[in-house]
Parts: C-alpha cells; sequence; structure tokens
C-alpha cells in the first residue's frame, strides 16, 4: 500500500522518542530548553521588539547569542522577524502562534523555579554541607 505524505509524515510522529539522540524532538527539545530561548520568549511575551530591546531586556546576552537564538526561533516557525523598510531599517520580532503555545509552557516553568528557589537553595546547602562533612 502506498502512503499519501502526511499518512508518512502522522507515522513518523507517531514514533518520535526525544530519548533517541538522533531524534528531531531531541533535537527540538535541546533548542527550546535553552534559558536565552526561555528568556527571549518571556521578553516578546508582550509584543514585538527590537534586536536592542531585546538585549536590555535581557542582560547577560551577547549580541552573537541573541541573534543566533533568534535566527534559530525563526527557523523553528517560534518566532517571526518584520522588517520595516525605513532608515535606518527597522526590524522587530515577535511570538508566532506556535511560540505562543510554547510560552504557556515556559511561564509554568518560570513559575515553578520561583516557587520552588527557596526550597531549592536549602537543599543544594544541604547538599554541599554532606559534601563537606565527608570530606
Amino acid at each position: 500500500m502506498t502512503l499519501t505524505a502526511e499518512q508518512k509524515r502522522q507515522t513518523a510522529q507517531k514514533h518520535y522518542n526525544a530519548s533517541l539522540g538522533e531524534c528531531p524532538a531531541r533535537q527540538l527539545l535541546e533548542t527550546i530548553s535553552s534559558k536565552w530561548v526561555s528568556l527571549i520568549m518571556l521578553a516578546l511575551e508582550g509584543g514585538q521588539l527590537r534586536h536592542s530591546d531585546l538585549r536590555r531586556q535581557i542582560p547577560g546576552a551577547s549580541q552573537k547569542m541573541l541573534t543566533s537564538t533568534l535566527r534559530s526561533l525563526e527557523r523553528d516557525g517560534l518566532v517571526s522577524r518584520h522588517v520595516t523598510a525605513q532608515v535606518p531599517v527597522r526590524t522587530d520580532y515577535g511570538l508566532t502562534p506556535r511560540g505562543r503555545s510554547l510560552l504557556r509552557i515556559v511561564f509554568q516553568l518560570k513559575e515553578w523555579a520561583e516557587e520552588n528557589m527557596d526550597a531549592v537553595a536549602s537543599s543544594r546547602m544541604e547538599h554541599d554541607l554532606d559534601k563537606l562533612a565527608v570530606n
């Protein structure tokens, strides 16, 4: 039986396994789990921003890292790039609908981190003290 392209895609999708090194889903998971991706998406939550605005909102992000991450997000369809022909040329970045769907998850991770940071810090301190006591 011959499968259509859509049927082949659906069959392949059922077999994605992010635990396997060569799986496209694993590669995507590696990309979207970057701290820079999360910080860019959180910054874009309020609407489109220019590259320079993103740099101001994300301390520590180099121009190279920001540009590289934005290109990757654009390639994956999570961020759109809008160029306005003016002097100088204006480029704005914004979340796509797919990016907005991921943003919900990023917000959940952010909230979890903020809610659990005190307990995690305490666990880290206990762990480090235990390590010192053993040595």
